[in-house]
This record gives structure tokens, C-alpha cells and sequence, in this order.
């Protein structure tokens, strides 16, 4: 069956995420921390009528994760789409945080999508074909929020480090960079950011895109 993996799927962008891939018929797994996040997740789907798996994941897990990854395709059938959403947003300077706090926040926002794309691409490749995005953020630096620039860039970098190693085998990675403050109603709905996803996920590989800008102007 054709399905998704959200992971990270929080009340913003990645419940939308998760909407519109089920708008399309999709069966999705829900990924997050909490059994809260993952009941809310899991209500959200409830419309659509498709198959659903909801599962708690620390994405700083590593053994966790793929447990919950391997469970979702057990469930669901191997994902056609995987999106990695989680990430550790806070507001730190250089400085500020000590090395082993950097690595906690790594963990989640770099060494987590890391360990999502490598259980779940080669199974892609294997099959023909599959799409591995990631949310990313900061197309530049901020020198208010310097562990989230620097997880940032490292996931822009992975994406494609994925597409080197991936791409000949058609898994088509890219990452979707949200320039602004995520709020509903706004030019950064999540709604409206969720569509990048769907784009991604479906343009012809003659017209990849590895990483699409959402500003206030993307509307």
C-alpha cells in the first residue's frame, strides 16, 4: 500500500503534513514524542478514512526510532514518502550552551533524520523509488538561534549527501526551508507549507528540486 511517514508530527507543520498526504488517499504514520502529540495527530487523520499508525518515537533514540519506523511499515506496508519533522527549536548564542547540550540538540535535529533516512532509503532504492524529505530552516544564520543554524545547514547538507547516494536509484531527497515564523492565517499557515511536501513528492524526476524556499512570498 502506497503510505507516508511523518515524523514529528506536531500540531503545525507536520499534522498538515500528515492531512495532506492522506487527502491524496495515502495511508500515514505519525511519529512523536509524546502520547498526546500522537493522539492529536492521529484525530487529524480521522477524517480521511485511511490506514493510520500512530507510534512514540524520540527521535534522539536511535534504537527507538527504528523500532517505531519498523513498526510503522509493519503495520502500514515500506513508506513511499518519509518526512522528517522533529527538531529542538530554541534560542541560543554561541556560548551559550555547553558541548554536551549542543549534542543533545543535534541528536534530534540532524543525527535523528540521519538515522530515519538510513532505515528507510535503501528499502526505497531497493524498490524502485521513493521521497525523503526533510523540514529545514535558516537559509542564513542567526546569530539568536546558533544550534538550530547549525543543525539546519547540517540537514541541508544530508539531503544531498541522500541524493549522491540515492538519487541514481530514484529517491528523490530534498528539503523544504521555512523562512519565518509558522503560524495559521498567516503567509507561513502550515497548510500552505504542507503543499511543498505533496509537490516534492510527486514532480517527474526530470524536474527535481532538492530544496524549495517557503518566505512570505511563497503563497
Amino acid at each position: 500500500m502506497s503510505g507516508a511517514v511523518v515524523i514529528g508530527a506536531g500540531p503545525g507543520i507536520g499534522q498538515a503534513v500528515a492531512r495532506r498526504f492522506a487527502r491524496e488517499g495515502m495511508a500515514v504514520a505519525v511519529l512523536a514524542r509524546t502520547a498526546q502529540t500522537v493522539r492529536a495527530a492521529e484525530a487529524a487523520l480521522a477524517p480521511f478514512g485511511v490506514p493510520t499508525a500512530g507510534l512514540r518515537a524520540d527521535s534522539a533514540d536511535e534504537d527507538g526510532l527504528r523500532a517505531a519506523l519498523d513498526a510503522a511499515a509493519e503495520r502500514l506496508g515500506p513508506p513511499d514518502a518519509v518526512v522528517y519533522n522533529a527538531a529542538v527549536v530554541r534560542a541560543d548564542a554561541v556560548g551559550d550552551l555547553s558541548a554536551r547540550e549542543h549534542l543533545d540538540t543535534y541528536a534530534v535535529n540532524v543525527l535523528g533524520a540521519l538515522t530515519a533516512a538510513a532505515h528507510t532509503a535503501p528499502g526505497m532504492a531497493a524498490r524502485g523509488g521513493g521521497t525523503f524529505i526533510v523540514t529545514g530552516g535558516m537559509p542564513r544564520a542567526k546569530a539568536a538561534y546558533a544550534s538550530l543554524s547549525l543543525g539546519k545547514a547540517a540537514v541541508r547538507t544530508l539531503v544531498d549527501l541522500l541524493h549522491l547516494q540515492y538519487g541514481p536509484a530514484n529517491v528523490h531527497a530534498a528539503s523544504v526551508t521555512v523562512d519565518g515564523p509558522v503560524a495559521a492565517g498567516t503567509a507561513f499557515d502550515p497548510d500552505l507549507i504542507a503543499e511543498h511536501y505533496w509537490h516534492l513528492h510527486t514532480e517527474p524526476r526530470e524536474r527535481w528540486r532538492h530544496e524549495v524556499l517557503h518566505t512570505d512570498q511563497a503563497v
